[in-house]
């Protein structure tokens, strides 16, 4: 026993109680290898065991010396023949541990690391902090680190040390604020948190790591040691094809995706899909309806089943309800080699408060606002992040690259942009704090989407990144440089409104509303648009597409019809939201499924033939998707008839051909209805939503009119089908 004390000395009493009790800020000050009076001792605090020998690492049957017992919290220490590598030889009551020990192993993060952290401009943080499998002095184990800059101490607790904050507290590098440790020979598949003591003194909730790469599925909350490994691609094609495949001018058709509820499997109870199912089952379908891509909704790991995704806490996570990240990865994979683009809503605009999460992550306002009026959103009960921090701002911007370089996503959705734009979103007088000027603009969250857009657009030109924003907002859409935010597009909320709400009216009230439908051509070409009919518009008992359209069931069919051919036809990328294809009756349930089913009925599979032929009609003519931002390409040829509730607008430009679209909005057949065009010739009827092959009557055309005049003063007599849309397309 007098080894073990000779070998504590110099160790205080008050640091000693400190250590045992896991409180002591620096245990490597105290643990691992030390010289006491010029000789080599070796301390280590193991709760629990009962006996600890030092054995040299190249030769394990050469043992060093005997750890004692020297403090009954678990403190063991002694005197080694010689300071050379060692491993510790751990007597537990029902085993025998032989591992490196933590405290042996020096410095692990490089000062360049730590330097970009604090500058919020360390773009790989998935793969320097968290947990990263590594090899350190040629041991296999885990580096461990985390930003906790205002915590007294930082453990690691797992399933390796049973949960004990007292086994492996961690190494505080003070200039950034980050923890690290080295845990030998832990590994993927490694369940574990963060037990941190706030500078109070105070223990708190055990954390998950916010750089986790990997987590249980709910209700589980432990962060999971992720493989490193790079994930199998076969998609270097699509990737090189990219820009192209998203550029401006090509066809952009999204389905928006609710993972878990796309299709569960009665006979499993209820359950859904995995990814690897998903890839064999959704991603077929996709390709055959002519989507051009998929966007998930959000995927990050999320505690709430209820919030869909948009109160995520793992940002750098695919969420475990659907199986391993890996899985995911091959679901992605899939959709690019049949052709189709992944784009996954993704949310730094708030987290959730759960205890176990960034919540008064070291025991301060970490990465919210301290002030509820800036870090508390009264709509959603959740956290604001603080983007006046930059470390903060760059766990943000590492968080959308690990999506994009990891996993290799197409684009990213960015939700709820309006509520970090301006500081008084949501809020009556005196609940928000006015920015520096005195204004209610967040400067802080301009100055970050700037720059996530700036640094997305130069490290993977040709990916997307698109605003779910729902002011008017000015240059959302406009380079950084020129005063704008970056992004590549914007969901246009206003045109989804409007013509929402016209489409619901009665057709013999629609008179009145002409307007609505036209009105999102006065600043169509402010920003460039996706035309979304999202998730949004199905919830909340808003009840489903179908259901939102009168008449009997003939004429709600005839109607959702004709408004998705007029949603297609005009300028702006598409989007569409599961089940609408289908005419699902039932509001969509989170906890349900698409009610497939349906499509044993006529009237639904109609519709769905016609989504996928409008698909195919949009990506074949350029003058539906190339000129979606050219305003000359646009010119109405019937916008005021609001007695007859008909529009036509053409697209098109140069030599090529223009696609006419004509809409009637009542359920009145017209003949003899004379639209003004710019060629004369025949024109081909290359789309009517009253086909019958959709469920129409098939009144129309015949497949083909001939416009009589000469050059642009010319004219078409149609038949138009009651509450039909038609396509005709132009010779040339």
């Amino acid at each position: 026993m007098m080894q073990g004390q000779d070998a504590i000395a110099g160790i205080g009493a008050d640091a000693l109680q400190a250590l045992v009790q896991g409180r002591h800020g620096d245990p490597f000050a105290l643990l691992g290898p030390h010289a006491v009076d010029g000789r080599p001792v070796v301390r280590a605090l193991l709760p629990g065991a009962q006996g600890v020998e030092v054995v040299a690492r190249e030769d394990s049957s050469g043992r060093l010396g005997t750890l004692h017992l020297v403090h009954p919290g678990g403190l063991f220490a002694g005197g080694i023949e010689q300071a050379v590598p060692y491993r510790l030889r751990i007597h537990w009551p029902d085993a025998v541990q032989e591992t490196e020990d933590p405290y042996s192993f020096g410095l692990l993060l490089g000062d360049l690391d730590l330097h970009l952290f604090a500058q919020g401009t360390h773009y790989r943080l998935g793969r320097c902090f968290g947990a990263q499998p590594t090899v350190v002095d040629g041991v296999d184990g885990v580096r461990f680190a985390v930003w906790a800059p205002n915590a007294q101490r930082v453990s690691v607790v797992g399933d390796f040390n049973v949960w004990d904050g007292r086994r492996h507290p961690m190494r505080l590098r003070p200039e950034a604020g980050v923890w690290e440790l080295f845990i030998p020979r832990a590994g993927p598949g490694t369940l574990y948190k963060y037990e941190i003591v706030g500078p109070d003194g105070s223990l708190l909730p055990q954390k998950a790591d916010p750089v986790a790469r990997a987590s249980e599925a709910a209700p589980g909350t432990a962060s999971i040691v992720a493989r490193t490994a790079p994930l199998d691609w076969t998609d270097a094609a699509w990737i090189e094809e990219r820009p192209r495949r998203q550029g401006l001018d090509a066809p952009i058709s999204i389905y928006e995706v609710h993972a878990g509820s796309w299709l569960r499997i009665a006979e499993d109870g209820m359950r859904s899909l995995s990814w690897s199912e998903m890839a064999e089952r959704l991603v077929p379908y996709v390709q055959e309806m002519g989507f051009t891509h998929v966007e998930l909704m959000p995927i990050a790991e999320y505690p709430f089943g209820g919030s869909w995704g948009y109160q995520p806490l793992g940002l750098y996570a695919p969420t475990g309800r659907y199986g391993p990240a890996e899985d995911f990865a091959y679901f992605v994979d899939r959709c690019h080699a049949a052709g189709i683009g992944v784009i996954v809503d993704w949310v730094p605009a708030h987290f959730p408060s759960d205890v176990w999460g960034l919540a008064r992550f070291d025991g301060t306002p970490l990465y919210e606002h301290a002030d509820p009026k800036e870090g508390y959103h009264p709509d959603w009960n959740t956290f604001i992040y603080n983007l006046g921090r930059n470390e903060v701002k760059g766990f943000l911007i590492a968080s959308a690259l690990e999506w994009l370089e990891r996993y290799h996503v197409d684009g990213l959705r960015v939700d709820a942009v309006a509520s970090m734009l301006y500081r008084d979103y949501s809020r009556r007088a005196g609940e928000w704090v006015p920015n520096r000027h005195g204004g209610r603009e967040n400067l802080e969250a301009i100055e970050f989407f700037r720059h996530l857009n700036s640094i997305v657009a130069e490290r993977h030109p040709g990916v997307l990144t698109i605003a779910e924003e729902s002011t008017a907002w000015p240059g959302v859409t406009a380079p950084p440089g020129q005063g704008g935010l970056g992004f590549s597009l914007k969901w246009n909320m206003g045109w989804m409104h409007d013509t929402l709400l016209y489409m619901g009216k009665d057709p013999i009230h629609r008179s009145h509303h002409h307007h609505a439908m036209t009105f999102a051509m006065v600043y169509a070409y402010s920003e460039r648009f996706v035309l979304p009919l999202s998730h949004d518009e199905v919830v909340h008992g808003k009840g489903s597409l179908i259901g939102r359209m009168p008449g009997d069931v003939w004429q709600r069919f005839a109607n959702l019809r004709a408004y998705l051919g007029w949603m297609w036809g005009f300028p702006g990328k598409k989007l569409l939201f599961m089940g609408g294809e289908i005419g699902q009756w039932r509001e969509w349930d989170s906890e349900g499924s698409i009610e497939w089913d349906l499509l044993d009925a006529p009237l639904h599979q109609g519709l769905q033939s016609l989504v996928a032929d409008l698909n195919r009609v949009y990506a074949r003519e350029p003058a539906l998707h190339a000129t979606d931002n050219a305003p000359p390409a646009f010119r109405w040829a019937a916008a005021d008839d609001s007695i007859a509730s008909v529009y036509a607008f053409l697209r098109g430009h140069g030599d090529g051909p223009f696609v006419l679209t004509v809409s009637n909005m009542t359920p009145v057949v017209r003949r003899g209805y004379r639209v003004p065009v710019p060629r004369g010739g025949p024109w081909a009827e290359i789309l009517n939503t009253s086909s019958r092959a959709y469920g129409g009557d098939d009144t129309g055309n015949g497949g083909e009119v001939h416009a009589d005049g000469d050059g642009e003063a010319c004219t078409l007599s149609l038949i138009l089908p009651p509450l039909s849309t038609l396509f005709l397309r132009s010779p040339g």
